[in-house]
């Protein structure tokens, strides 16, 4: 696993990585200067503390900037503003944490990242293996983790994604697009707003899925791509 650091000052960078070494005693650790030195690195952090006040470019955009080559980093602001916790969501920030904090707080915040980015590598070591991986999401300050094949359609709302399983109705802060990625070729993006899985469907028309619970949009313009891609769900499932 690799952990770096991003802030300015050496005394902190140093404090961190005491820390770090002491939760994460096997992960590969990187200290960064600047946000401009991070961005220049090789390095693709699994895990990323970063301040957001420094010289040159700040933290808020040096991550808006490493989200361009790497989508996967777990980012965790560490900050004594707390004037940019909204724009934090807009960056997937995993967590916001606001000086000063003690060490029971950063320990928890640090491992629960540690063990979504446990988590994530399972996930892509399953889809490699063409088994259906499971979803790691943050709902209500807890980090849960939700199998792909029991997600009968998912909606967004209010900039959340609605996970409507048979049991539950899952709320995180998220994006349409890196759920319709990881879930596969067993789901399909009707609409916008809804992502169904095939496994669920018990009829459709022009206008909608109709899915063992609930039912799904689907935009006029999808429709026939849709279609194909189902009987194509069906032909590799055996079904006729």
């Amino acid at each position: 696993m690799q952990i770096a650091v991003c802030d300015d000052e050496k005394e902190i960078r140093d404090m961190f990585a005491e820390k770090i070494r002491k939760i994460c005693p096997k992960a590969s650790l990187s200290l960064y200067r600047s946000g401009e030195e991070l961005l220049l690195s090789d390095q693709e952090p699994d895990i990323l503390l970063l301040d957001i006040q420094m010289p040159g470019k700040n933290g808020m955009e040096t991550a808006k900037d490493l989200r361009r080559k790497n989508k996967k980093a777990i980012i965790i602001f560490v900050t004594a503003l707390d004037d940019y916790v909204f724009q934090a969501f807009d960056v997937g920030a995993f967590h916001y944490l606001v000086k000063p904090f003690d060490d029971e707080k950063f320990a928890q915040v640090l491992q629960n990242a540690a063990d979504q980015a446990e988590d994530r590598k399972r996930f892509e070591d399953a889809g490699r293996k063409g088994e259906m991986p499971s979803l790691v999401i943050t709902t209500g300050g807890k980090h849960i983790t939700v199998r792909l094949e029991d997600i009968v359609y998912a909606e967004v709302f209010d900039r959340k994604v609605i996970l409507h399983t048979m049991d539950a109705d899952i709320e995180y802060y998220g994006k349409m697009k890196e759920l319709e990625e990881k879930a596969g070729d067993d789901f399909y993006r009707t609409h916008r707003s809804f992502l169904v899985n095939f496994g669920f469907i018990r009829k459709y028309d022009a206008a909608a899925v109709y899915l063992e619970k609930g039912q799904a949009l689907i935009s006029r313009q999808n429709y026939q791509s849709f279609v194909k891609q189902y009987l194509r769900y069906n032909q590799r499932k055996g079904r006729r």
